[in-house]
């Protein structure tokens, strides 16, 4: 068992760490799609800035961002945070995310923004609700068709998440969550679903919503169960997803927080939205 006091997380800028990163990256997502060791070396000396996760002296996670400028400002783009799947779900991923706003700090970046895809649950509990990322912007097949393994088969749509580091008490979700009823927000969610014969939720979007402090938007607890079992209700939950995000955010609406729901007879999570 992984003790995660013993995770140690370095900055990487040599060559040999760096292709170490990309021999994880190629483990995780395939290996056509690896980012060659001469790109990340070349960031890592313009700005960027790699991060490995160690166990007992191995790599078992990374952090891979670069810099970005949308005309006015500079800030970090997080490009890529993987885990090796031995070591998901241990609370590695926060640490690389804590490690990596101290290095932006250091650098003089105020923002970081990174892309993800809504649907995977963990990701939306971290990105959201435990580092207190912002979403109002939707990109539809964000990085076109995706043959990886975790992507085939599947419209890679991705929230653009906004993480405003300059402020201690933005490293925080500024909704308390603990305070949300679950029985509000399965009444409340702006989508419902059905159990089918599989046993898998499948997407119903409501009519209408009643516009109140917050609306919630249910996704699976599991997408990934779903999409490999049954890719017709893995694509059903993206563009029913994607169309109620879509219009929530151009009425105003951004995620600020992410209801994570333990009862097994539910098989939804909640995202949680305000004006």
């Amino acid at each position: 068992m992984t003790n995660i006091d013993q995770i140690e997380i370095r900055s990487l800028s040599s060559i040999e760490e760096l292709e170490k990163v990309r021999k994880l990256e190629s483990k995780i997502w395939g290996e056509n799609d690896s980012i060659p060791t001469h790109q990340t070396l070349t960031a890592v000396k313009n700005g960027g800035l790699v991060l490995g996760a160690y166990y007992e002296g191995s790599m078992v996670g990374f952090q891979y961002s670069f810099p970005g400028f949308d005309g006015q400002s500079v800030y970090l783009c997080s490009h890529m945070l993987g885990i090796d799947q031995e070591y998901r779900n241990k609370g590695i991923g926060k640490l690389l995310k804590v490690a990596q706003r101290e290095e932006a700090l250091k650098y003089g970046y105020k923002l970081i923004t990174w892309t993800y895809d809504p649907l995977e649950s963990a990701n939306g509990y971290l990105n959201i609700q435990k580092l207190g990322g912002i979403c109002g912007k939707y990109l539809e097949n964000c990085y076109g068709e995706m043959e990886d393994l975790l992507n085939s088969g599947i419209p890679s749509d991705r929230f653009f998440v906004e993480w405003h580091i300059g402020n201690e008490n933005d490293n925080e979700s500024s909704l308390q969550i603990d305070q949300i009823d679950l029985n509000d927000a399965i009444q409340q969610s702006f989508i419902k679903w059905s159990v089918n014969e599989e046993g898998l939720p499948a997407p119903i979007q409501s009519a209408s919503f009643e516009d109140g402090e917050f609306i919630f938007v249910a996704i699976p607890k599991d997408f990934r169960s779903i999409r490999e079992s049954n890719s017709q209700l893995a694509n059903e939950w993206r563009y029913t997803t994607r169309n109620v995000f879509n219009e929530l955010f151009q009425q105003g609406w951004k995620v600020r927080g992410f209801h994570k729901n333990s009862q097994e007879d539910i098989p939804v999570q909640f995202y949680v939205l305000t004006k």
